[in-house]
């Protein structure tokens, strides 16, 4: 009777111990990449390449960027496109955007790439002065059309946004810039993604668009896990895109997605 009793202990400890086991896991798949200003979300293609090669579903948002509500919206209707747990990941103000819209329930984690990562109530326009950047010591590089819309000068554009990259792409890239409304820069944020979802960062060494300082403060404030890729100029995500989609896929296969039986 004493090893019936015994028995019968053994299998309900392992019914028990079946019951409380958590649920399996998988890797997160869906990535959202959104651009920053002047440019289109034609430059996320060689970092869009290696993540789908990883097995990711990416999607890029085009901004229109005729207002940052305007731009956080665009990234919304994307994000409402998802199937599920999302990253999102912001280059340059994109980072505003990303910061803002990463509210959306979709989204579990957040990637800065050369970005800025504001708090509620601030604006990238302001934080900016306080650490100037190459271009924001420079005079006459930031040109603004009769409708507020700013571009950059295409003949400085090479060798401040993109010094890494070809000079042939950088010269193409200059000259099919997406003129950004003014108040985009300088619009207060309402919400900050990266005070309750994990984020991480990517500081560009080189960087002349956003100070590299800068970079780093967005992100020891925020928490991020940070990665410096030095030399790299601000167009990170086109001229080194084996180093940050490592980064991003760092970041995707770090937050598992609970499985739904």
């Amino acid at each position: 009777m004493k090893h019936l009793n015994a028995g019968l202990a053994f299998a309900a400890a392992l019914s028990l111990l079946s019951t409380a086991a958590p649920a399996s896991a998988e890797p997160l798949k869906n990535i959202v990449l959104v651009h920053g200003a002047w440019v289109d979300g034609s430059g996320w293609k060689p970092v869009y390449e290696i993540l789908t090669k990883e097995g990711f579903r990416v999607t890029m948002v085009q901004e229109p960027e005729t207002s940052f509500a305007d731009d956080v919206t665009a990234t919304k209707r994307i994000l409402d496109l998802q199937d599920g747990p999302t990253l999102l990941v912001g280059h340059s103000y994109g980072g505003s955007i990303i910061t803002e819209a990463g509210v959306h329930p979709n989204v579990v984690g957040l990637v800065y790439v050369a970005a800025h990562a504001p708090d509620v109530g601030e604006d990238e326009s302001a934080l900016g002065k306080k650490t100037p950047s190459v271009l924001g010591k420079t005079e006459g590089i930031i040109k603004v059309t009769p409708d507020k819309f700013t571009y950059l000068d295409p003949v400085q554009f090479p060798k401040l946004f993109a010094p890494d990259l070809p000079r042939e792409r950088a010269e193409f890239v200059a000259r099919s810039q997406i003129p950004a409304a003014t108040q985009v820069f300088s619009t207060p944020l309402t919400a900050a993604a990266w005070k309750t979802k994990p984020s991480w960062g990517i500081v560009a060494g080189n960087d002349q668009i956003i100070n590299p300082d800068l970079e780093r403060w967005y992100y020891e404030r925020a928490k991020s896990q940070t990665t410096v890729i030095p030399g790299a100029s601000h167009s990170v995500y086109e001229s080194r895109p084996k180093e940050v989609a490592a980064v991003i896929t760092r970041a995707a296969r770090s937050i598992q997605q609970p499985v739904t039986r």
